[in-house]
């Protein structure tokens, strides 16, 4: 293994990225014949085919996984590398791409523009996508860090919580029960419910919520796959919805939606910020580490603001 080297490494990533060696050629400037050299030589040092070629292009074997895995490794160290040779200088820069879940899109750029103000030479990205796909990110070096409810199980993480994340019921306004005070949870399990993707860390939670009530969810109710989707859902009358405080505080302040007032909630999870536990840190996520510790409860919608007086 110790004749690999980085242009080998970024080849197979690149494959593994687009699937196909011409897309791949295409992003690293070289002509597809070299790809294809590149394959070979690292296939060969490895003693093992690390692609399938079938029609729809190139699949990673169990070997071209484990490879794959290495090549990301190395250059997420080298990236930190350069992070630590710019501190090392004295230089205030660096990179940080950071993955959030989609509820967590309401206010991360607001805490990005506060870290910016502290950071000015930071090189921020962010990538949203649902649970699932924010995990895959971060399983895959794809992101430095990453903004979710509950910290994945099935990879060593260092998670650091940042602030309550409240789960409620929402109605349009004139909805029956937005006059009611005290709904039972199973009252309000009656109702046709808007519910998100399976998958995804609001479905887990509504889940769970409901579990209790028999045969519930059997039929849990009309599945959209965006929070927006779903708030002009329950506005236009269509049901009512389990969400994130987060994602209706504007909605709520102007009286587009009202949230229920249903015994055992808001349920108050957790905001973390995770990274792989096995990645080194660089001065960049440190100092956005501390940010969100110190400030990052700021930038959260507070949920009291939006209950009805009592």
């Amino acid at each position: 293994m110790r004749n690999l080297t980085l242009k080998q490494l970024r080849a197979i990533s690149q494959i593994a990225r687009d699937g196909k060696i011409v897309s791949a050629a295409n992003h690293l400037g070289l002509t597809p014949s070299a790809v294809t050299l590149q394959v070979q030589s690292i296939e060969d040092e490895v003693g093992m085919v690390l692609f399938d070629r079938v029609p729809e292009g190139m699949r990673p074997t169990a070997a071209g996984f484990a490879a794959i895995d290495a090549a990301l490794a190395i250059e997420e160290r080298l990236r930190v590398l350069a992070d630590e040779i710019d501190a090392i200088r004295g230089v205030r820069k660096g990179s940080l791409i950071v993955g959030a879940v989609s509820t967590a899109k309401y206010f991360a750029p607001r805490l990005f523009a506060g870290f910016m103000r502290e950071h000015p030479g930071v090189d921020l990205k962010l990538v949203v996508g649902n649970r699932e796909e924010t995990i895959s990110s971060l399983k895959g070096h794809r992101v430095d860090v990453a903004l979710m409810g509950r910290p994945p199980r099935d990879v060593p993480v260092r998670a650091t919580v940042f602030g309550d994340h409240p789960l409620i019921i929402i109605a349009s306004p004139d909805h029956s029960l937005t006059r009611r005070r005290d709904i039972s949870k199973e009252e309000v399990a009656r109702e046709h419910f808007i519910i998100r993707e399976p998958g995804s860390g609001t479905r887990i939670s509504f889940e769970r919520f409901l579990a209790e009530i028999p045969g519930r969810l059997d039929d849990p109710g009309t599945e959209m796959d965006s929070n927006e989707t779903i708030k002009q859902a329950v506005m236009a009358g269509l049901g009512v919805a389990f969400i994130s405080a987060h994602t209706v505080s504007w909605e709520v302040e102007a009286g587009r939606l009202a949230i229920l007032d249903v015994v055992g909630l808001p349920i108050r999870r957790q905001w973390f910020a995770v990274s792989r536990a096995d990645r080194v840190v660089s001065p960049v996520m440190t100092a956005f580490d501390q940010f969100l510790a110190r400030r990052g409860a700021v930038y959260l919608p507070l949920l009291g603001k939006l209950y009805p007086e009592r």
